[in-house]
């Protein structure tokens, strides 16, 4: 398996998405539901976003997480507290768990990063319980994500790469209306149902929104690592520009909405 997201510091995550994740986290759980004695599969964990808002959500015996990145990993274990929870490096599209192993198996904004992402759902489908639930969520980059569409919009304006950056960033597998239900029906899932959760995602300053970003970290900070420095000071100034709108530097909050799909294995 291969990952389209770049990480080079789990702080650096933290700040461009982890603090977003752990805020979407318990909408999901309330749309995947939990209930209590069951065993959890947390498919690619990240920081532990999900994973620890699982511990904090119900009396579960058993919540394992997985994560392709060693990154992460590292710094999910370096959290972790609770004896329930076991965290590994693997590869979603080949999880290292005997089928039937899970009572639900939770994928929280990481399909879209995964080539293969129907083989990852036929995967979560193989290590859960019939009768139990695959569920995953991931943003809507084209519609849904008003912040990094303001950027992604004005970086495509400025050259060619950008457009390209801007096409690959907004057509991500699983990201279009019903894609995800028609790869959970195509992978055998039953009773598949869709839901739009949406949070807001509210930055102090312009430099609470750019300083991961213009580090390198995710798909859009890859792209800047790519830039010279005066490409780089341009799209900086520029983005700058789109954020404050015209108005002094300071607090902005942007909607964003994602796709969300559940279903049950027969």
């Amino acid at each position: 398996m291969t990952s389209s997201f770049t990480v080079h510091a789990a702080s650096g995550y933290e700040q461009l998405m982890g603090r977003w994740s752990r805020r979407l986290a318990p909408k999901f759980i309330d749309f995947a539901g939990l209930a209590g004695g069951e065993k959890v599969l947390d498919v690619g964990c990240g920081t532990g976003s999900l994973t620890f808002e699982l511990a904090k959500s119900g009396d579960l015996t058993d919540i394992q997480a997985i994560d392709f990145s060693p990154v992460f990993v590292a710094a999910a274990k370096e959290r972790n507290t609770d004896p329930r929870v076991t965290i590994q490096q693997a590869d979603a599209t080949a999880l290292p768990f005997a089928d039937d192993a899970f009572d639900r198996a939770l994928a929280l904004l990481v399909l879209h990063f995964v080539p293969e992402a129907g083989k990852a759902v036929a995967e979560m489908r193989r290590v859960t319980r019939p009768g139990g639930v695959v569920a995953a969520v991931v943003w809507d980059h084209y519609g849904g994500m008003t912040g990094m569409r303001m950027m992604i919009d004005t970086v495509a304006a400025l050259s060619e790469s950008g457009r390209q950056l801007r096409n690959r960033y907004c057509f991500q597998p699983m990201m279009q209306p019903g894609e995800m239900k028609r790869t959970f029906v195509e992978q055998g899932l039953v009773d598949v149902t869709e839901a739009e959760p949406m949070i807001r995602m509210d930055y102090a300053n312009f430099d609470d929104f750019w300083v991961p970003i213009g580090a390198g970290e995710g798909p859009l900070g890859k792209y800047m690592t790519t830039l010279d420095a005066a490409e780089r000071e341009r799209v900086e100034a520029a983005v700058r520009d789109a954020y404050q709108a015209g108005r002094p530097d300071g607090p902005r909050s942007f909607a964003n909405v994602a796709w969300a799909c559940r279903g049950i294995v027969p």
